[in-house]
């Protein structure tokens, strides 16, 4: 491999908006995202509502 042109790999928690970590390597530190697959309705089995008003104001921004 080149040296100098690969990004930095680094140690990553991945953070839900349910309170859930998982532990990953990245080239991003730190990542969070509002659904994984502990809170997912289709890992859970169980129906969820959503707030996609929120959604939709940070796509307009």
């Amino acid at each position: 491999m080149k040296t100098g042109i690969h990004p930095k790999y680094y140690e990553t928690k991945i953070s839900c908006a349910c309170g859930n970590v998982i532990e990953t390597r990245s080239t991003i530190k730190d990542i969070h995202v509002e659904i994984c697959s502990n809170c997912h309705p289709f890992f859970t089995g169980k129906q969820k509502l959503i707030d996609t008003a929120g959604r939709v104001e940070r796509f307009r921004r």
